[in-house]
C-alpha cells in the first residue's frame, strides 16, 4: 500500500498542478454559466412581432385578432391585397409578416388565408399567428351559434393534478419534469467523466510505455500496483474537480443567480380592446362571493437548491458517488490494459471500440427505457444489474426512486465486475507494458491473460 500511495500522490499532484486543470476546473463552470446567461438574455422576448392584417372577407377579423406579448396585429396599408403587399415589402421598420384574408374566406372553409413574409419565418412565429387566427375564427363561430367566449371559458375544466409518491415517508410530490431533468444531468456527468478520465488513464500508460519509463518503474513496484496507483490517483483528480464544480455551482445558484434574475420591473398593466359587453354574474350572490383579484406581489426567483428539495437528495448523491466511482474504476482498469497493450494511439482505437460500446449503448438504452419508458420495468432492472451498464442505468433511475435491495444487489454486482475487470486488466497490463514493436491482436491479449510468472 505504501508504494501504491506514492504512485497515487505522483499521479494526483502531476495533474492537479497543471494550468489546464485549474483552467478547466475554475473557468469551465463560470464560462458555462456566463454562456447560458448570454443565451438567455439574447433569447429573451423583446418587442412584439408586428403583423400587418389585410381583411377583405368582410368578417371583421382584424378587430377579433388579439395581440399578445409576442405578436401585435395592426391594419395593413393599402386599398387592395396587391397594394398591401407592396406596402409590406417597403415597411420600415420591417414588419414580421402580412396576414391576408381573401374574399373567398368564410367560417365554413379552411382556405383563403395567406401569411406573407420577407424570407423564411420561424416556427414559433407561425404558431403564434395561427393560434390567434384560430381563436378569432372560433369566436365568430360561437357568436353565430348564439354562444359567447365567456360562457365557453366558464364551462372548461382546468384541474390541478398533483402526483404524490407514497413510497416516500409522508408522501412526496412527484415532479416528473424535475425528476427527468435530474436523471439526464446525472447520466451525462457519469458518461462524461468516465469517458474523459478513462481515456486519460489509457493515454498516460501509453505515453509512459513509449518513453520507456515503465522499464524503470516496474523495477521498484509490481505492475498491478502501478496500474492501481494510476487509476486511483486520477480518480482523486476526478473527485477534486467534481468538488470544485459543485462548490462553484452552489455559489452561482445561491449568491449570484438571485442577483442576476431579480425582477425589479413594476408589473405592467395589460390593456385589451373591449369588443363585447361582459356577461353579468349569474346571481348577486355569485358576484358578492367572487374572490377579489390578488394584489401584484414582487416575484422572487426560485433557488435551484430549493427546487431540488422535492427529490431524495441524500440517496441520489450517495448512489451517484458510488456508481460513478465504481463505473470509473471498472472502465479505467480496462482503458489501462488497452494503453499497456498498444504502442501508439492509432492501434488503441480498435480496442477502445468494444470497451466503449456498453457505455454508449447503456446511455442510449437508459434514455429510451428508463426515462421515456418504465424506470422500474424488467429491461431497466437488468440494465441496472449488468456492471458495464449499471453506472449509467442506475444513476438515471435514482431520481425516480429505486428499492434498497436493487441498489445493494447492483452495487455487489458492480464491485464484482470491477474485481473481475481489474484481474483481467492486471494480467494484460503486466505483459503489455514491457511488450514493444509487436502488433497486438485479440488472440494475443487472451494469451497474455494466462501467462505464468
Amino acid at each position: 500500500m505504501e508504494k501504491i500511495w506514492l504512485i497515487i500522490q505522483r499521479e494526483y499532484n502531476t495533474r492537479v498542478r497543471k494550468k489546464s486543470f485549474l483552467i478547466v476546473s475554475l473557468l469551465a463552470p463560470l464560462l458555462l454559466a456566463a454562456t447560458s446567461l448570454i443565451i438567455a438574455k439574447l433569447n429573451a422576448p423583446g418587442s412584439a412581432d408586428e403583423v400587418a392584417v389585410y381583411d377583405e372577407s368582410g368578417l371583421g377579423l382584424m378587430a377579433r385578432l388579439t395581440s399578445t406579448d409576442d405578436t401585435r396585429f395592426v391594419p395593413a396599408t393599402g386599398s387592395s391585397s396587391a397594394a398591401a403587399t407592396a406596402a409590406f415589402k417597403k415597411s420600415k421598420p420591417k414588419q414580421a409578416a402580412l396576414l391576408v384574408f381573401s374574399k373567398d374566406f368564410s367560417l365554413d372553409t379552411t382556405e383563403g388565408v395567406q401569411l406573407l413574409a420577407n424570407g423564411n419565418m420561424s416556427l414559433k412565429r407561425q404558431v403564434n399567428i395561427r393560434k390567434a387566427v384560430n381563436k378569432a375564427v372560433g369566436e365568430l363561430k360561437l357568436t353565430r351559434s348564439g354562444l359567447n367566449q365567456t360562457t365557453i371559458d366558464n364551462l372548461k375544466a382546468d384541474v390541478n393534478l398533483k402526483a404524490v409518491d407514497l413510497s416516500q415517508q409522508g408522501g412526496r410530490e412527484n415532479n416528473a419534469g424535475l425528476t427527468t431533468a435530474t436523471a439526464y444531468a446525472l447520466s451525462i456527468l457519469v458518461y462524461m467523466f468516465i469517458f474523459i478520465y478513462g481515456v486519460q488513464v489509457m493515454r498516460g500508460v501509453a505515453e509512459e510505455k513509449s518513453n520507456r519509463i515503465m522499464e524503470v518503474m516496474v523495477s521498484s513496484v509490481k505492475p498491478f500496483e502501478l496500474m492501481m496507483g494510476k487509476i486511483l490517483g486520477i480518480g482523486g483528480v476526478v473527485l477534486t474537480q467534481f468538488a470544485i464544480w459543485l462548490t462553484l455551482s452552489y455559489a452561482v445558484t445561491t449568491l449570484v443567480g438571485p442577483l442576476l434574475l431579480k425582477n425589479d420591473k413594476a408589473p405592467v398593466a395589460t390593456t385589451a380592446t373591449v369588443k363585447t359587453q361582459p356577461a353579468a354574474p349569474a346571481s348577486a350572490a355569485a358576484a358578492d362571493t367572487a374572490p377579489a383579484a390578488p394584489a401584484d406581489q414582487p416575484s422572487t426567483p426560485p433557488s435551484l437548491w430549493g427546487v431540488l428539495e422535492g427529490l431524495p437528495i441524500g440517496s441520489i448523491l450517495g448512489g451517484f458517488l458510488f456508481f460513478f466511482l465504481g463505473g470509473y474504476l471498472l472502465y479505467s482498469s480496462l482503458f489501462a490494459a488497452i494503453g499497456a497493450a498498444v504502442d501508439d494511439q492509432t492501434d488503441a482505437q480498435q480496442f477502445m471500440f468494444p470497451v466503449t460500446i456498453p457505455l454508449i449503448l447503456s446511455y442510449i438504452a437508459s434514455i429510451t427505457v428508463v426515462i421515456n419508458g418504465d424506470p422500474n420495468g424488467p429491461l431497466a432492472f437488468w440494465l441496472s444489474m449488468i456492471p458495464l451498464t449499471s453506472p449509467i442505468a442506475m444513476v438515471m433511475r435514482l431520481p425516480f426512486g429505486v428499492p434498497l435491495w436493487q441498489l445493494l444487489l447492483s452495487g455487489v454486482f458492480l464491485i464484482g465486475g470491477f474485481i473481475l475487470a481489474t484481474w483481467i486488466a492486471g494480467r494484460i497490463y503486466r505483459v503489455g507494458i514491457l511488450m514493444y514493436g509487436k502488433k497486438v491482436t485479440y488472440g494475443e491479449l487472451s494469451r497474455w491473460m494466462f501467462y505464468k510468472g
